[in-house]
Order: C-alpha cells, then structure tokens, then sequence
C-alpha cells in the first residue's frame, strides 16, 4: 500500500492529468498556488518514487516524470485507510452520519440508490 501526503497527491493529480511533465513544468503549475519551490517538487518527487508512486524517464535536458499508480487504485486505499481509521471499517457507520447530519444532497442520495442497485444486480 502507497500512502501519499496531502502534497504528493497534488502532484500525482497533476500527472494523472497530464504525463509526462518535468521539474519545472510541475513548479510552474504549483508555484502560485503553494509557493513551492524547484526544491520542493524535486523533494516530493524523490519521495514518490521511493515508494514506487512515480518513475522517470531521461528525455531531453529534463527528467520526464510519469505516475505509476492508477487513481482508482489510489483511492480505493486512501478510503479504506479512511474508513478503518474513522468508522472502524464500518461503511453502514459512514453512511448513517452522513445520514444524520444531513450531509447528502438529494441528488447524492439518488446517485447511493443507483449505485447500490446495480452492486445488487452484480450479486444475482
């Protein structure tokens, strides 16, 4: 299991979204948002591939970074991370506080009735 950092997620985005990109393309992209530095992606960077998150490749004058983990496969492991953490693992507990501090929208509400339709049709 990759855990990422609330930073490198941001910067997993930005390659889930475009690949490859450089150090300097992704500075660019944070530097207003964040104030983060060349450094600071690079630091990231470093970090995300000794977990296996990330990979370059040479090309050019500059380091081609691409993301090796698929976003579903990410975060199908940061909600279950999530829901271990929080509800004990219990998603019936996440959805009942949902519930009850009327967090859900209607159309949110209908969006649960169609996705638990068709988890029953795949058990039939």
């Amino acid at each position: 299991m990759i855990k990422l950092s609330e930073s490198e997620w941001k910067v997993i985005s930005a390659l889930w979204e475009e690949s490859p990109q450089t150090i300097m393309q992704l500075t660019h992209r944070f530097q207003e948002e964040t104030g983060w530095t060349k450094h600071t992606v690079m630091t990231f960077l470093r970090r995300m591939e000794e977990k296996g998150a990330v990979h370059y490749e040479e090309g050019g004058r500059a380091k081609q970074y691409y993301p090796d983990i698929q976003r579903e496969e990410a975060a199908l492991q940061e909600t279950e991370d999530f829901l271990n953490k929080v509800f004990g693992g219990r998603l019936g507990l996440m959805l009942n506080t949902m519930v009850e501090s009327k967090s859900l929208s209607g159309e949110e509400i209908e969006e649960l009735h169609e996705i638990l339709r068709r988890a029953e049709e795949g058990l039939k």
